[in-house]
C-alpha cells in the first residue's frame, strides 16, 4: 500500500480502466492492489485539466479592463462612486464584485503621500540648483545646519491609533478616543546637522521677520556652538517670508553667516522634514492632554534623536540631488 508516487505503470493502467468503466474507488483500489487514497489521488491528478467549478463570473474581461481604467483615471474616488461609474458603462455586478476585483488588481485603499505642487518655473530652478550642487562631497553637506518649522498636533492622523474592546464595551470611555474640532497644537523650529540636533524653539505667535530673528538669535547661535564650536557653518532655511526678510538677510550678513541658496517648495531636499516625521511616528501613541503635555512629548521625543541618525539623513543629500535631477526638477520620494 505505498504512496501514489509508488503505484506501477500496470496499476495507473487499472485503475484507469476500472475508473472509465463507473466502478468505485474503494473496488478499484482491491482489484489495483493499492490503498484507496492513492486511487483518489491518482485520480485528481488526472482530473487537473478539467474546468473549475463554482460560479460563472458575472463580468468579463473587457468589462475588469473597464473597472481598472476607472479606478487609474480616477484614484481618489471611493469605492461607492468608483462602483456606480461602474455599473453605468452597462456593467451588472454587486458593490462587493467591485471591491475583490480592485483587490484582486492590486489596488489598496491608502493615505495620499503630499507633494509640494511645483509649477514649471519652480522646476527649472529646483533642477539648476540640482546640477549646481550635485559635486557637493557628504563633508561638505556636514557643515550645513538645516532647519524648519513643524506644526504637532495632539491628534495625529485621520483616524488615530486602534483600540482591542471586547463586545459592549465601544461606549466605554477606557475605549473611546477624545474628538475635538479644533485641537490644540504648537508650531516649533528646530535644527540639525550630521552632528545631532539643537535645541527646539516653540512659538507661540505667528512669525514674521522680527520673531524669527529672536529665534535666531536664541536658539540658532546656541545650537551652532553645540554642534560646531568655533568650526565653520552654512545655515539653511527655506524661502517662508519671514526668512527672506531684507531685515533678515542684514541680521545674517552682521552676524557673518552664510545661508545656502535653496528652490522654493522643495521640503523633499530637506532632511529634517524626514527627522519631523520621525518624531511625529513615535509619538503616534502618545496621549498628552493638552497643549503643554505636548510640548513635554515633543521635547522627550526629540532628545532620543541620536547623532547617528541625523548623519545618515545628511549623507542622503547626495542620492537627494541626483532623484531631482533624473526627475527632471518634478518632487521626488524624499
Amino acid at each position: 500500500m505505498g504512496k501514489t508516487s509508488d503505484l506501477t505503470a500496470v496499476q495507473k493502467t487499472i485503475i484507469d480502466t476500472l475508473r472509465k468503466e463507473g466502478k468505485t474507488q474503494k473496488v478499484i483500489a482491491k482489484e489495483a492492489g493499492c490503498s484507496q487514497s492513492s486511487v483518489s489521488k491518482h485520480i485528481n491528478r488526472q482530473a487537473k485539466g478539467r474546468k473549475k467549478c463554482g460560479r460563472k463570473k458575472c463580468t468579463s474581461s473587457r468589462d475588469n479592463r473597464t473597472l481598472q481604467r476607472i479606478v487609474t483615471t480616477n484614484p481618489f474616488k471611493n469605492v461607492g462612486e468608483i462602483h456606480k461609474e461602474w455599473t453605468a458603462a452597462g456593467v451588472s455586478a454587486s458593490r462587493t464584485t467591485t471591491r475583490r476585483l480592485m483587490k484582486d488588481m492590486g489596488f489598496r485603499c491608502r493615505i495620499p503621500c503630499v507633494k509640494p505642487l511645483l509649477n514649471k518655473k519652480q522646476r527649472k530652478k529646483r533642477l539648476a540648483w540640482a546640477k549646481d550642487k550635485k559635486e557637493r562631497t557628504d563633508a561638505e553637506w556636514s557643515k550645513v545646519m538645516f532647519s524648519d518649522e513643524s506644526k504637532f498636533c495632539i491628534s495625529f492622523g485621520n483616524q488615530g491609533p486602534r483600540v482591542w474592546r471586547k463586545s459592549g464595551e465601544a461606549q466605554n470611555p477606557r475605549c473611546m478616543r477624545s474628538s475635538v474640532k479644533f485641537p490644540p497644537s504648537v508650531m516649533v523650529w528646530g535644527a540639525m546637522s550630521s552632528a545631532g540636533v539643537g535645541p527646539l524653539c516653540f512659538l507661540r505667535s505667528r512669525v514674521n521677520a522680527a520673531v524669527y530673528q529672536e529665534v535666531l538669535e536664541h536658539f540658532m547661535l546656541p545650537a551652532a556652538d553645540q554642534l560646531y564650536g568655533d568650526a565653520d557653518f552654512t545655515f539653511q532655511q527655506d524661502l517662508a517670508p519671514a526668512h527672506s526678510a531684507k531685515t533678515t538677510s542684514t541680521w545674517f550678513k552682521d552676524h557673518g553667516i552664510p545661508v545656502l541658496d535653496w528652490p522654493a517648495n522643495s521640503p523633499d531636499l530637506n532632511p529634517i522634514e524626514n527627522l519631523w516625521g520621525i518624531v511625529k511616528r513615535r509619538m503616534q501613541y502618545a496621549r498628552p492632554n493638552n497643549a503643554e503635555e505636548l510640548k513635554t512629548t515633543i521635547r522627550a521625543t526629540w532628545a532620543l534623536i541620536t547623532p547617528e541618525q541625523c548623519h545618515r539623513l545628511i549623507e542622503s543629500m547626495p542620492r537627494r540631488i541626483t532623484a531631482v535631477i533624473e526627475a527632471k526638477g518634478a518632487p521626488t520620494k524624499y
